[in-house]
């Protein structure tokens, strides 16, 4: 009896998974390298969350507390 379509590509993606992993991805990154990725990940989680919290502010002075902290996460980004 013939496989189905779903049965080989279930075949395919063992076959697949056994297969040598392709040589051209990138050696490891260094503790640093790991180090500043999650650095810059955490600072535009943050600039993000400032933007969104600056959409649903009205006080002025909120307002300004969070621009300033908006330039300083866009500070710390543009020197990473």
């Amino acid at each position: 009896m013939a496989r189905g379509w779903e049965s080989k590509a279930v075949a395919d993606q063992i076959e697949e998974g056994n297969s040598p992993k392709d040589q051209t991805r990138a050696a490891p990154a260094s503790a640093e390298e790991r180090a500043r990725k999650e650095r810059l990940d955490s600072l535009l989680l943050s600039k993000s969350r400032l933007l969104q919290q600056l959409e649903r502010a009205t006080h002025p002075a909120h307002r300004d507390v969070l621009m300033n902290g908006l330039k300083a996460v866009e500070q710390q980004i543009d020197e990473l």
